[in-house]
């Protein structure tokens, strides 16, 4: 119960908490209970009629606001809550009416503390109260005889609960030995063993902690003391990666898993709620130390901007229509056929895309800036995954609708012993890099940016690559391509070719299993046909750019490695 569940009840607390006088708060708090004990969970409030119960006060705000009754029912008990706090605590002695602390009621009615705490969510009015100078909860005794007159059954549950006999409270704590020993949690032990003997989870919970408390070197459930240091938190939010990904996994083959929170309370003795606090703190001081990359506008700081930069891109419907009967060129490789699946963007389609981009990550680097990771929620985690979701929407895009003018460039660039998947790798890399780069602000078109940066890349690892077949003399047509000499005779080609695939061989044994079998299929080193970056992807079910990425990167390492063994061209 941290957050409220509707804003305007939210709002008027706040509002209550600063400019209310004390004694109207406090008859807001018993109006407020008054009010839980009358909110039915399957009916809806109109937000005007709870705002008059609570204040007395006709408000014109929200008027067509309905409040569930459910909703309504976990606000009530915040607002009671929040108000009742910003309350100062008056001495005992000076109350109007009769007044009994919270242990007097526990005594009076046989139930425990934690019993009558429960009781204030059902409707028992409390108020803070000062007794020998401490701060305290006091009831009111008419609205302690009010809520027992209205309440018979409960309170009458409660102080059966309550008492457990000496044999009760042996069974439970030798059950709870052996539910221990199990692996089992308190929280789930206390379950079991309440359902086993009739009684409530809160009383057999207390049984075993107070044990616990007075035998503190027999404790069957002995608290986690000290804080947690940085190591073992970030043991534990990778045990809880694991196990979400055997969740995952499990999901496809039918296997059952224990649930992926309690097996990491189980394994660390932590609670719950800890390790939920502990996988928060992780992830949030990993995003906060994330840098946020991003070119700043002015036009950013203006709110009122704010809604027509987020909006939806400039003549979207069109754009999708062209998407939709998009065809390749028949000149175009198959290999290449999916740069023209996404159409061109116009100028001001493009300069849109641009400034929601940046304008999304000046926001992530702003809200990152706020947060706490000690005291991160899950709403905050949730807030920079929309942020990051926004901003790879709009980077995708972008990167899509311009990798035509990388194949282009790299066509310009292609010489005799290149490889156009190698050029086209290199330059998608710089197109990535353009994008993070690009200042729209100045009214630029992003193709003349983008082509400057992806000719400087090609003017420099072109060269770097000759260099480097002339001097080791290790290339993808000369490793992999070895041709039958016709002059010679067929032993002698016979012989070459064997002693190629040895060398060959050899090198992709330094390879891991996957990037050794997409160069096997890229260039048909099997005895089958060379296979599309498309075919690949569909093998292993990864992208046509990730295939062509691994094909990049095993071959670098497969030169780096012929060099170190001095392999010669078959």
């Amino acid at each position: 119960m941290s957050a409220f569940k509707t804003t305007a009840l939210r709002e008027l607390a706040e509002q209550q908490t600063r400019y209310a006088p004390p004694a109207r708060r406090q008859a807001q708090v018993a109006a407020a209970l008054r009010l839980l004990s009358e909110v039915e969970p399957g009916r809806e409030y109109p937000y005007q009629y709870v705002c008059f119960r609570l204040t007395e006060f006709r408000s014109d705000a929200h008027p067509d606001l309905l409040v569930p009754g459910s909703d309504l029912r976990h606000d009530l008990v915040l607002w009671a809550r929040r108000v009742g706090r910003s309350v100062p605590a008056l001495p005992i002695e000076q109350a109007v009416e009769p007044m009994l602390t919270l242990d007097e009621v526990s005594r009076k009615f046989r139930v425990s503390t934690k019993t009558v705490s429960r009781w204030r969510v059902k409707g028992l009015a409390a108020r803070r109260v000062k007794v020998n100078g401490r701060s305290q909860l006091g009831f009111p005794a008419a609205a302690v005889e009010r809520f027992v007159a209205e309440h018979a059954a409960l309170v009458e549950k409660g102080a059966r609960f309550s008492h457990l006999t000496d044999a009760e409270k042996d069974d439970i704590l030798r059950l709870a030995r052996e539910l221990r020993d199990s692996g089992m949690t308190l929280t789930d032990a206390s379950r079991r063993i309440a359902g086993r003997l009739g009684r409530s989870p809160e009383a057999v919970r207390y049984t075993i902690k107070n044990f616990d408390r007075g035998h503190p070197d027999h404790a069957l459930f002995p608290a986690a003391a000290g804080p947690l240091s940085a190591a073992a938190k970030e043991q534990m939010v990778q045990a809880k990666q694991e196990l979400d990904l055997a969740r995952e996994r499990a999901k496809v083959t039918g296997d059952a898993v224990e649930d992926t929170v309690d097996t990491i309370a189980k394994r660390f003795n932590r609670t719950r709620s800890s390790m939920y606090r502990v996988v928060n703190e992780v992830r949030a001081k990993e995003l906060v130390r994330t840098p946020v990359d991003y070119i700043y506008n002015p036009e950013f700081d203006d709110p009122a901007r704010e809604p027509e930069i987020l909006a939806e891109m400039p003549g979207r419907d069109e754009f999708e229509a062209k998407r939709a009967g998009k065809a390749p060129p028949k000149d175009v490789p198959p290999q290449m056929a999916h740069l023209y699946e996404w159409p061109l963007l116009t100028k001001e389609q493009e300069q849109h895309v641009f400034r929601k981009m940046n304008f999304l990550k000046h926001k992530l680097q702003k809200f990152q800036d706020d947060i706490d990771p000690a005291r991160a929620r899950v709403q905050d985690i949730l807030r920079i995954d929309e942020f990051r979701d926004g901003i790879r929407e709009c980077r995708d895009l972008l990167i899509s609708c311009n990798q035509r003018l990388v194949y282009n460039n790299a066509k310009k660039h292609l010489g005799p012993l290149e490889s156009i998947d190698d050029l086209v790798s290199d330059g998608n890399l710089s197109l990535m890099r353009a994008v993070e780069k690009f200042d729209y602000g100045r009214g630029n078109k992003f193709s003349t940016y983008a082509t400057w940066a992806i000719i400087k890349n090609f003017a420099r690892s072109i060269p770097d690559a000759k260099t480097h077949r002339s001097r080791y003399m290790t290339g993808h047509d000369e490793l992999f391509e070895a041709k039958a000499d016709v002059r010679t005779d067929e032993g002698e080609v016979l012989a070459a070719a064997d002693a190629a695939k040895a060398r060959v061989a050899r090198l992709l044994n330094h390879l891991d299993a996957r990037t050794r079998e997409v160069i096997r299929m890229r260039t048909g080193l099997d005895g089958s046909e060379e296979m599309t970056l498309e075919q690949i992807g569909q093998h292993f079910g990864i992208t046509k750019e990730r295939v062509r990425q691994i094909n990049v990167r095993g071959m670098k390492q497969l030169r780096e490695w012929a060099a170190k063994e001095n392999v010669e061209a078959p």
